[in-house]
C-alpha cells in the first residue's frame, strides 16, 4: 500500500470513530462536520481508486 492509500485509509479510519463518537455524545453538529469529512474522503479515495471498503 502506498502512502497516498495509507493516509487515506488511516483518515478515513479516524473520521469514522469521531463520527462516532460525536453521535453518543449528542454533538449534531461535530457529527454533521465529521460526516462531511467522510463523505469527501469516500469521494477522494473514489477518485483515485482506492477501495476503503468498511475502513
Amino acid at each position: 500500500m502506498d502512502a497516498f492509500t495509507a493516509g487515506l485509509v488511516q483518515r478515513i479510519k479516524a473520521a469514522e470513530t469521531d463520527l462516532t463518537l460525536a453521535r453518543a455524545t449528542g454533538d449534531e453538529f461535530l457529527a454533521d462536520v465529521e460526516q462531511e469529512e467522510l463523505d469527501d474522503l469516500h469521494r477522494l479515495a473514489a477518485e483515485h481508486g482506492v477501495e476503503v471498503g468498511a475502513a
